[in-house]
């Protein structure tokens, strides 16, 4: 089996690859993650997806290399990235409180060896209970969710804030979705234990 490496700085993404008990390194890329004119949700986060497994593959040869990508999309068609700060944080929770936010999870798997890369765009779907200010600021304040897409943490706290969720694979909302790369582990012939 090639090395696997996860193109990515993020400990969720790395806490959730554990779960496949494969052994696995992890490199963040530098890319720029700024949204073309007119690029839709799906689009953005599969060209980031593997834009960021692209950016290791030099480095790397005879890697299966794993890129994600994430962004969030309220009801209404905005876009919701990372707040970073509490102010944009309650801003986002706000425009969530009682409707729903889908999120899209970009996932590519680069085999630099033969040079192909697969390519898929998960969704899942999140139903927010109404949320009053206290509400949304005694949650922002316990987790501090500042570098997540949407403001929460759904492994976390953030649970609480959910009225359901729709989705095949609930990793997704996490940022890997492991369903779908076990697809693609397997079409690399990768043996799962």
């Amino acid at each position: 089996m090639p090395a696997l490496l996860l193109a990515s700085s993020s400990p969720y993404r790395r806490e959730l690859l554990d779960r496949l008990q494969l052994p696995f390194t992890w490199q963040s890329p530098s890319i720029d993650e700024t949204r073309l004119a007119g690029e839709t949700g799906i689009d953005l986060v599969k060209r980031l997806a593997e834009a960021k497994a692209r950016a290791l593959a030099d480095q790397h040869p005879d890697h299966l290399i794993i890129g994600s990508d994430q962004v969030a999309i309220l009801s209404d068609g905005q876009i919701l990235g990372k707040p970073h700060d509490l102010p944009r944080a309650q801003q986002q929770l706000r425009a969530a409180s009682g409707s729903s936010v889908t999120f899209l999870t970009g996932l590519a798997l680069l085999d630099t060896g033969s040079g192909r890369c697969q390519v898929d765009c998960v969704p899942f779907t999140v139903y927010f209970r109404p949320l009053d200010d206290g509400q949304l600021l005694r949650y922002l304040q316990r987790e501090q969710p500042f570098d997540c897409a949407g403001s929460f943490k759904s492994e976390g706290l953030g649970i609480s804030l959910f009225r359901s969720t729709q989705g095949e694979d609930a990793t997704s909302l996490v940022g890997l979705p492991l369903i779908r790369l076990v697809d693609m582990l397997l079409n690399e012939g990768v043996e799962i234990p």
